[in-house]
């Protein structure tokens, strides 16, 4: 069965667009307030502004760059932190991501939009059970928290690299259109050109004759999911289908084999963390 739906065509930077359309760019990714301060650093010094203008053209080296120069002058600069380990997830420095969220943290306890900066710091840097703390606090938050909060769709779990490609892992707080996405695997180019999604769906239709044939594992909570994938020629590719809990790290080792198993015209998919 042939399954669309809407998506997103900007990097990384902008996954807010797929995530939550009231916000402005980058919110709800990276938890970057809607008007950071600029020019902290003097005339023609680095400022947030440059720094953010290279997260959005794909260039998260020299975004880190020029946030760490406003950190020396401005240590304690909220946003600063919090856009330095936005560009540190998507380097794949996960240690250096949490050292940054954390601090921003620490600034700004009340600001529920670091946990998402942290959710995907933790992920990188392999901390498994902070990951998933953060992820149930934002569960919280988007069940009881600001309203901003409550109108988000979802979140980044993490960055990973798929041979000389990148994987943006995002969750969504409810399943999300008519085939009840789950999560949704954007994978791009080292350009950031989004080359291919691949969505984890379990529909009401499908769902109900499984229920039927497996009545015991329904009782408990169990679902029939599809694992689906989408190119931007119009290809789609039913990649498999399982039965369980729409568990986050099992369901990564299915897409990393899926890209294993169906490279792309291009890609290189060996050797995914």
């Amino acid at each position: 069965m042939m399954r669309r739906s809407a998506r997103c065509g900007m990097g990384s930077a902008l996954l807010l667009a797929c995530l939550a359309g009231p916000f402005s760019l980058g919110q709800a990714q990276t938890g970057v307030p809607p008007n950071p301060p600029v020019g902290l650093s003097g005339a023609g010094g680095p400022t947030l502004a440059q720094g953010m203008a290279a997260l959005k053209d794909n260039q998260p080296r020299d975004a880190l760059n020029d946030f760490q120069r406003v950190l020396v002058s401005d240590p304690n600069n909220v946003a600063a932190n919090l856009l330095a380990s936005t560009a540190a997830v998507e380097l794949f420095q996960g240690p250096l991501a949490v050292q940054y969220a954390e601090k921003a943290e620490k600034l700004d306890p009340e600001n529920w939009k670091i946990h998402t900066t942290l959710v995907a710091a933790y992920a990188g840097a392999g901390m498994k059970q902070q990951r998933d703390h953060e992820r149930a606090l934002l569960r919280e938050l988007h069940g009881t928290g600001a309203p901003d909060a409550r109108l988000a769709t979802g979140f980044l779990v993490e960055m990973f690299p798929i041979g000389a490609d990148r994987v943006d892992a995002i969750e969504y707080f409810e399943p999300l259109g008519r085939f009840h996405t789950y999560y949704r695997f954007l994978v791009r180019q080292p350009d950031g050109k989004r080359i291919r999604e691949i969505d984890v769906q379990s529909d009401d239709f499908d769902q109900k004759s499984w229920a039927e044939a497996h009545p015991a594992e329904a009782a408990a909570g169990d679902r029939q999911f599809q694992i689906t994938g989408h190119a931007d020629d119009g290809n789609t590719v039913d990649y498999r289908m399982f039965s369980g809990k729409p568990d986050y790290d099992n369901i990564r080792v299915m897409v990393v084999e899926a890209l294993r198993s169906h490279p792309l015209p291009g890609s290189q998919p060996a050797g995914a963390r």
